[in-house]
């Protein structure tokens, strides 16, 4: 691993250089959740509402494509693309399961799609 990047081992977890506070685990999962942008806002505010599960995370647009992508607009249906947010999420495994139901809870839709993937090493540049 490179200097500055550190594995989603439970050993991020502990003291802050002494000062006795307790850091949570570093992430050692990607949650992403790929919506319509028409959800977009209300699938912000559900995960801002839950900071304990969410503690951050990346939105962008993104382009669907395939026989099941709806195609709503008729931008969308002339491009032959279905406008779509995808959010990524660093997190625990332990908060994976809890928020993916909040999610379903707060958007049972089958239009919201969400997949998980190991988070092999997590860091900042600084």
């Amino acid at each position: 691993m490179s200097a500055g990047m550190t594995s989603g081992a439970p050993a991020g977890a502990g003291d802050d250089a002494g000062s006795g506070a307790v850091m949570p685990p570093l992430p050692d999962r990607l949650l992403t959740v790929v919506a319509p942008v028409a959800l977009e806002d209300e699938l912000i505010d559900v995960l801002l509402g839950l900071p304990e599960l969410a503690r951050g995370f990346t939105a962008t647009r993104a382009d669907g494509f395939g026989a099941g992508a709806r195609l709503p607009s008729a931008i969308e249906q002339v491009t032959g693309r279905a406008r779509r947010v995808r959010i990524e999420i660093a997190l625990g495994e332990a908060q994976v399961a809890p928020l993916v139901e909040a999610l379903k809870s707060a958007l049972p839709t089958a239009e919201v799609a969400w997949w998980v993937t190991p988070l092999l090493a997590f860091g900042r540049l600084a």
